[in-house]
């Protein structure tokens, strides 16, 4: 496909790509510059030990700039607390992404799934770049868009931004796991995770309207309607999503670098053959996400060694506790600390098992102020979210 010469005909393009099921938003999308509310954001430098990531900085009007912006792609415009806007031109960051423009498609997908209509009262959880707000403010109407996110230059920037072709929804920069601008909503969107969902959401949100967002750590897309009775019901939905977590700090706290250490080589307090297969749980992500709303908090990672090609998976908390587990013609589990993560493991496929390993998709939300919860389809599973 040639690339687009013109934005207005890279922004239809897209438009045709990612609202062929949702023409709804086919105006919206067609209509919204994405390439001045993205004029820079980081690269992942492949294969680089410390996760490095470099500047893209393009002239506004060149092909590749273009075709980078309206292609159905997350631009990370921010990683650690370095935003692209703010980087020398040669400068590298390093970490974990911390802001983006989420792929529009997603975004598409998501506000359909809210259903909202001209005349809602919508709430956008996570500003980023603005699109999301550009969007919403073009079909709905931008009185009718409040949009939020927990840092300042986040929102300045893109008010300024959606300002510069005519847009200008409400925009506050809060910790929005807090009280709220506003005390009623008719939809809420959120392209950050949470967990728990926060009680002002639920409180905020009208006698049926609609929230759609997603559980931390997870790939878990949550729609949810709100009855009279406070207690909003819905369920998981087939398409995954993963977003950022929520966060109150400039950046994320530190990896478990330091349990990784012990984990890494250390003989386990506990060492024995792991009961069946070692999963690999980024293939296996039913299972990891089960094990993730069981157990909150473990970071999971994964090595491969080169010389023989035996797999380890290390499961890290906190508290200190740690897993590792090999396979290979002897698979062994080591565990320290004062929890034994890998038990929990197979206990929780043990139980998905016993369970005919039931979709996720079959798992129903129950949100109120008051607390929110997932249930397996026959009951047998509760999940505080």
């Amino acid at each position: 496909m040639p690339v687009a010469s013109t934005w207005t005909e890279a922004a239809k393009a897209l438009a045709d790509k990612v609202t062929g099921d949702t023409p709804a938003w086919h105006d919206a999308v067609s209509n919204t510059p994405r390439h001045l509310l993205v004029p820079r954001w980081w690269r992942r430098i492949p294969n680089s030990p410390t996760q490095e990531w470099e500047l893209v900085h393009l002239p506004e009007d060149s092909p590749e700039r273009l075709h980078a912006a309206y292609s159905d792609e997350t631009l990370v415009t921010r990683v650690g607390p370095l935003h692209a806007d703010r980087a020398q031109p040669d400068e590298r960051a390093s970490g974990d992404p911390t802001s983006s423009s989420t792929l529009p498609g997603l975004i598409v997908s998501m506000a359909d799934r809210l259903g909202a209509k001209p005349g809602h009262q919508v709430l956008d959880v996570g500003t980023g770049s603005g699109y999301s707000a550009a969007l919403f403010g073009r079909r709905l109407g931008d009185e009718n868009v409040t949009s939020v996110d927990v840092d300042p230059y986040l929102v300045d920037a893109a008010r300024t931004r959606l300002a510069e072709f005519g847009r200008a929804p409400r925009m506050e920069a809060i910790d929005a796991t807090g009280e709220l601008p506003g005390s009623e909503y008719d939809r809420i969107m959120a392209t950050v995770s949470v967990r728990p969902v926060p009680p002002s959401w639920l409180r905020a949100l009208r006698p049926g309207g609609r929230l759609v967002t997603t559980i931390a750590h997870t790939a878990l897309l949550i729609t949810a309607d709100m009855g009279t009775d406070g207690i909003a019901r819905g369920s998981v939905q087939p398409d995954p999503a993963t977003f950022m977590e929520t966060r109150q700090e400039a950046d994320y706290p530190p990896k478990l670098n330091d349990v990784f250490v012990s984990a890494r080589v250390r003989e386990g307090e506990d060492v024995r053959p792991p009961d069946g297969p070692i999963p690999d749980l980024w293939q296996e992500w039913p299972l990891r996400w089960l094990y993730e709303l069981e157990t909150p908090g473990v970071e999971t990672r994964a090595a491969t060694y080169p010389e023989d090609g035996r797999r380890v998976v290390w499961l890290l908390a906190e508290d200190g506790s740690w897993a590792r587990a090999e396979d290979g013609t002897a698979p062994l589990v080591h565990q320290g600390g004062p929890r034994r993560l890998w038990d929990d493991l197979e206990r929780v496929r043990r139980k998905w098992e016993e369970h005919n390993r039931f979709s996720l998709h079959s798992l129903r939300a129950e949100l109120s102020s008051e607390g929110g919860s997932l249930l397996s389809p026959d009951g047998s599973w509760t999940f505080t979210v």
